[in-house]
């Protein structure tokens, strides 16, 4: 596909892609299909999930010396104790979290800042929090030279939520919590879905959780293990 032929089809899914992501698009372009076509294998069908991932270039949210793993179903690390998520587990999730172009999505664990592109691609809006003030301010400079508008960076404790501009439709936590969090419940849309791994430090299972009701109440479906670092913060791991 082409570049002409992939602005084309950006346009007709409907995603949110800046122009300057194309400028990535030749590059490891090979390992990048092989990449989705794994993902593909394992069950991921959400088209614009899979588009998405076919362009957004995982390579350049790596450290230098780890770009030639960039494209392997594999987390990496990226400093200050944290990840870069194996991309099966990123796709698995954002299918999960059925993100629509009007939506505004939650997202709890900036890291690299590649879920982050990711999810803007498909969302109107993110409100991305990340503990860690260094790999926040990474990821704003990486994603701002990428050409994304539609993302709100927030240093703090993710556990809490960001009410200052809930109701979200979609939240989206990269990080492992013991129980789910109270706060992002309440700042969850009714029917409102959320993706986060639940369990001790050694074994989780990533549920979806959709708000019903009145709004106090939520169905969780379990959906697969996982293993994911830990939620810091008053309503994580302490």
């Amino acid at each position: 596909m082409d570049i002409t032929e992939l602005k084309k089809l950006i346009q007709k899914t409907k995603l949110n892609i800046p122009s300057q992501v194309l400028k990535y698009y030749e590059e490891m372009k090979e390992e990048r299909e092989a990449m989705v076509e794994n993902i593909e294998k394992k069950g991921v069908k959400d088209k614009r999930v899979l588009l998405t991932m076919r362009i957004i270039p995982r390579h350049i949210f790596v450290p230098e010396e780890l770009k030639y793993l960039a494209y392997e179903d594999n987390p990496l690390p990226i400093g200050k104790e944290q990840t870069i998520s194996q991309p099966f587990i990123i796709a698995f999730m954002t299918e999960n979290l059925e993100i629509r172009e009007n939506h505004n999505v939650l997202e709890i664990g900036t890291g690299s800042g590649y879920h982050t592109a990711i999810l803007a691609s498909l969302a109107n809006k993110v409100v991305t929090l990340e503990i860690s003030e260094e790999l926040s301010l990474q990821a704003k400079k990486r994603l701002k030279n990428l050409g994304f508008e539609n993302i709100e960076f927030v240093v703090g404790d993710g556990s809490e939520g960001f009410p200052e501009l809930s109701p979200y439709d979609r939240i989206c936590v990269s990080a492992a919590s013991p129980d789910i969090p109270i706060p992002l419940l309440e700042q969850l849309k009714i029917e409102g879905i959320m993706v986060i791994p639940v369990g001790n430090e050694n074994e989780q299972i990533l549920s979806k959780i959709i708000k019903v009701g009145n709004g106090k109440g939520f169905i969780k479906k379990e959906l697969c293990g996982c293993r994911f670092v830990k939620l810091k913060g008053k309503f994580g791991f302490s």
